[in-house]
């Protein structure tokens, strides 16, 4: 409906509306499930793409004609200057759509060579109904995490890339922790959804308020539980390790490629091996794969050809030529994408004794991974073909995602 809308408002020429221009292209995104709404300026316009399941799709080609005034409505919307076109600007806006839900939209708009290009990110209001189990967690995994909340102190780190679920992990995580005997308390940037009985602070750098000074902040309120958004410096991760010390859990997220590397990672911030021992209790790494579409979803059998092809990926269940796998044959519910949707892929390090002991010896991530799958570990690529044989996601998505 929203295309047609939008192919409907750009073939009326001079008296097009913008504003009716702009809510299709919003209700077209949301229509199709899409985490981000791209308007790219090139010589000739802005070319609209949406990211749907974590890939870039074109939508429309909005004409240079009108390219200024699309900008200049978003940016009133987001409460944005007008007037400013060489510098980066960030907003937030709430649309109300005909039948009276909303969605809350994040701007990021930044000068290029063609003018500004705007990213409107979606943010979903169904953070707050995940589980684990709905995102992609194992049952033996949900059970390691489940263990490792419970603990009144220490570090829980989700890891990965940035747009592989970190923070919905997070998030999914507080939920499981909210009640009305803890006091949780959170420093974000930005704060994606609002969560009813947590305390969310959004970090404020011109008004002082950085990861750090939260932290402080909030170890003066008394929580229980501490979220913060993410550990990006020395200064970050040494007041997180040192509030993890100190009989609070903290739950955060690092850039690294897999739970092994987070512990080395803390390592090269400068906090000593020793603390790095004593306070993290469990790495998550994850990435998100491309679930396939249930409408179309059918079996296919790995030929000689593509067993060889796989051979080289250490798995510790090496891929048969004759084993069947799924992939989706694409439809009009899918989009002809053949995917709907995305769930995890992870793995899960539970800092065991000896683990512990590797990491005050100051281990390499490698030798860590190898202690932590001898100790039960599923890896990654491991848990991607789990998935991928019990159809739930394609060969070609877990390689596309994991890079092997």
């Amino acid at each position: 409906m929203a295309a047609e809308a939008i192919t409907q408002e750009l073939a009326r020429g001079g008296s097009v509306s913008i504003i009716n221009l702009v809510n299709c292209l919003i209700s077209q995104a949301a229509e199709v499930g899409a985490s981000d709404l791209h308007l790219d300026p090139s010589e000739s316009g802005l070319e609209a793409r949406l990211r749907i399941d974590g890939v870039l799709e074109d939508l429309c080609h909005i004409p240079k004609e009108i390219k200024s005034e699309v900008v200049s409505r978003i940016k009133v919307v987001a409460g944005l200057r007008t007037d400013e076109h060489q510098m980066p600007q960030d907003g937030r806006f709430r649309h109300l759509f005909p039948n009276q839900h909303f969605v809350d939209i994040r701007v990021s708009i930044a000068p290029t060579y063609h003018g500004e290009n705007v990213v409107l990110r979606l943010l979903s209001d169904k953070a707050e109904d995940f589980s684990l189990g709905m995102l992609g967690f194992s049952e033996s995994d949900q059970v390691k995490i489940g263990q490792a909340i419970k603990k009144s102190s220490g570090m829980i780190l989700v890891t990965g890339p940035t747009g592989s679920g970190k923070t919905t992990t997070l998030y999914t995580l507080i939920k499981m922790l909210n009640s009305k005997s803890v006091s949780i308390i959170t420093v974000e940037d930005p704060i994606e959804y609002a969560i009813c009985g947590i305390k969310q602070i959004q970090v404020n750098p011109r008004a002082g308020l950085t990861f750090v000074t939260g932290l402080r902040t909030i170890l003066r309120q008394d929580p229980n539980i501490i979220m913060v958004g993410e550990i990006r410096d020395v200064e970050t991760a040494s007041m997180a390790v040192n509030t993890a010390l100190t009989g609070h859990l903290l739950l955060s997220t690092l850039h690294t490629n897999d739970a092994a590397t987070t512990l080395p990672r803390l390592l090269d911030m400068k906090i000593e091996s020793f603390l790095v021992a004593s306070t993290v209790s469990v790495a998550i790494g994850q990435r998100l794969v491309r679930r396939i579409c249930s409408k179309c979803k059918e079996k296919i059998i790995v030929t000689p050809a593509l067993a060889q092809s796989l051979a080289a990926i250490c798995l510790a269940q090496p891929i048969l030529s004759g084993e069947i796998f799924y992939r989706g044959k694409g439809c009009e519910y899918c989009h002809h994408s053949g995917y709907t949707g995305r769930l995890v892929i992870n793995e899960v390090l539970v800092a065991t004794p000896n683990l512990r002991e590797a990491i005050l010896n100051k281990a390499s991530a490698s030798r860590l991974k190898q202690i932590a799958i001898t100790e039960g570990m599923t890896t990654m690529i491991d848990d991607g073909f789990i998935k991928a044989r019990s159809g739930q996601t394609t060969i070609e998505e877990v390689l596309r995602v994991i890079h092997e």
